[in-house]
């Protein structure tokens, strides 16, 4: 029988090394839409570059449905492992990816069938709208391979599998940089090459993410409809409320582009620069919220709620150990940074602030994402969908609102960041909550005799209170 990884061990040591195999997958995405980005601006047609802009808000929407699927699979399958029931984490990975396979590919054609509209919705005209539609219509009847290699990605996490997880992205990011100049220099597909290559790279990271789970553990079974069924409900409750708190980071930052579009095209640039610097600082800790899940998971599953505490608690050390140094390494290459994207005036400040003072307030940012991992591995997934929401909503557009009326756009960008200080504060006490309450009912589920049912409804009522 397999023993779960995470119910033993230096539980900082297991957080530091999920997290930074994790960032290395998500920093070869960063680095290949990068290079994409390069290759189509080479290309000298403003419409192009325009076109996949465009394309990209559509791409986002229908990558958020594949996350909140890939945390429910994650989460099922490291509960399951930490409670010794092995078979039972086959079965929940194999319903998880079932199910997302089918509800993705019903998604996609939903979606492949309304492509110029959805384009145009988003303010695509013309040509450029014409070329994002052809992008479009090329990579998204991949969306389910994409979502079997994210949640096949995250069923190895669970299994504290980091490396082979890792290497489904990495693998995904080498075939896209390889075929990106072959099919848009070499066959003169131009646009259309960088769409067949972004596919070729979804079919990669399928394979990749999911060969590991036939050799080491088990393989997938074919679930009855009775346990499909059954198995179902417990995935949306987790992927639902998943893909609605992806949904609301678009939201604020579209919020803080339109204030920065009244300070003019140079504010509109900095804020622009500091969204690709963002990700490429902080990848490990965008990473750490699919990172800690699985030790979450795992040891609340086996009813150690002590390792849940301190994986929280390393967490969130780790977490300030990240953000002090890349924060120093963004203030120490504040320059070349400046000068690679030949930022002036309003863009240069804005730059200055984002690589000073305000990268430590990513912190609040990444103590977010380590209470949304807890939320949604200890069974209260809507707890992340409010709190990322009303970070994003009414712990952004005030202060941006205010601090632009106060000292213009930097104003605005000092108002984003600290919008994250009270949600982030709140969640974190919030998780702690969740714990002890987990705790207490597993407690009283243990009560003998007669009053063992009573005694549970006694405390869920107070622990609801």
């Amino acid at each position: 029988m397999e023993q779960a990884k995470f119910l033993q061990g230096n539980l900082l040591r297991h957080v530091t090394i999920m997290s930074f195999t994790a960032s290395i997958g998500l920093m070869a995405v960063f680095v290949v839409d990068f290079v994409d980005m390069i290759f189509i601006s080479m290309l000298g047609k403003d419409e192009l570059a325009a076109a996949i802009g465009y394309a990209g808000a559509i791409l986002f929407f229908t990558t958020s449905f594949n996350i909140g699927v890939a945390i429910a699979a994650g989460a099922l399958v490291a509960r399951a492992l930490g409670g010794g029931n092995e078979k039972d984490a086959q079965l929940k990975a194999s319903s998880a990816l079932l199910a997302g396979f089918l509800f993705s590919a019903l998604f996609a054609l939903v979606v492949w069938l309304n492509l110029g509209s959805l384009v145009a919705l988003v303010g695509a005209t013309g040509e450029t709208r014409d070329l994002a539609v052809t992008y479009l219509a090329i990579i998204v009847p991949t969306l389910p391979l994409l979502m079997l290699g994210m949640a096949g990605g995250a069923i190895l996490r669970a299994h504290g599998d980091a490396r082979r997880a890792m290497m489904a992205t990495v693998w995904g990011g080498v075939v896209n940089a390889v075929l990106d100049p072959i099919l848009i220099f070499g066959l003169d597909l131009e646009l259309a090459g960088a769409a067949y290559a972004s596919a070729a790279a979804r079919v990669t990271m399928a394979i990749v993410a999911l060969l590991p789970i036939f050799r080491f553990y088990g393989g997938l079974i074919l679930p009855g409809f009775g346990a499909f069924l059954r198995d179902l409900n417990p995935i949306v409750a987790i992927a639902f409320p998943a893909i609605l708190t992806q949904l609301a980071t678009p939201v604020g930052s579209a919020f803080v582009t339109r204030q920065m579009a009244e300070f003019g095209e140079e504010a509109v640039a900095g804020i622009a620069i500091i969204g690709r610097l963002t990700p490429m600082a902080f990848a490990t800790i965008f990473a750490l919220s699919g990172a800690v899940g699985p030790i979450i998971g795992q040891n609340y599953g086996a009813g150690r709620y002590d390792r849940v505490r301190t994986a929280l608690k390393d967490s969130l050390l780790f977490t300030g150990a990240v953000v002090l140094m890349a924060s120093a390494i963004l203030f120490i290459l504040r320059d070349p940074i400046a000068t690679l994207f030949a930022a002036e005036g309003m863009a240069l400040t804005l730059i200055y602030l984002f690589c000073g003072p305000l990268a430590l307030m990513f912190f609040f940012n990444g103590a977010l994402f380590v209470s949304n991992a807890a939320f949604n591995n200890l069974g209260k997934p809507f707890y992340s969908t409010w709190l990322n929401w009303g970070r994003h909503t009414l712990g952004t557009i005030p202060l941006v609102w205010l601090g632009a009326a106060w000292f213009g756009a930097p104003g605005a960008l000092i108002g984003q960041a600290l919008g994250g200080v009270v949600f982030a504060l709140a969640a974190m006490v919030l998780a702690q909550r969740v714990v002890a309450q987990a705790e207490a009912e597993q407690h009283t589920s243990h009560q003998p005799g007669l009053f063992q049912r009573q005694a549970r409804q006694i405390a869920l009522f107070f622990a609801r209170r």
